[in-house]
């Protein structure tokens, strides 16, 4: 499955954003998908995940309350609804395919390109 992300752009804080995640193929039930993200000079930090079939979700203690992640499994397509944006949001922003419930960005074997979010104050 080829991922690709969408959505990114240049938004002021406080605003809000909707990124995109498409899946080339049918996603199964059993994989995990997950947004993290990678500030310039900075490791790549998870932000949330969910499990395919059933839509459980995971999210960063950094993000909680701001940000939303969710799927359309008829589409393919996941998504990362970004509000209340701070200038430290900044960062490009990558979705990512496993098989594993984990924040860590070794567990997961399929990457899209990324999409730059840019936060300015």
């Amino acid at each position: 499955v080829q991922l690709q992300a969408s959505g990114g752009g240049l938004v002021q804080a406080g605003g809000s954003l909707r990124l995109s995640c498409a899946g080339s193929s049918r996603i199964y039930s059993s994989a995990v998908m997950a947004w993290f993200r990678q500030a310039p000079g900075k490791e790549r930090e998870f932000i949330a995940l969910i499990r395919w079939g059933g839509g459980r979700t995971l999210h960063s203690e950094s993000v909680k309350g701001r940000f939303t992640i969710s799927r359309d499994s008829a589409k393919n397509t996941m998504y990362l609804q970004m509000n209340t944006l701070k200038p430290e949001d900044t960062a490009v922003y990558y979705c990512a395919r496993g098989t594993d419930w984990s924040e860590q960005p070794n567990d997961y074997r399929n990457w899209g390109q990324g999409t730059l979010v840019t936060v300015s104050s």
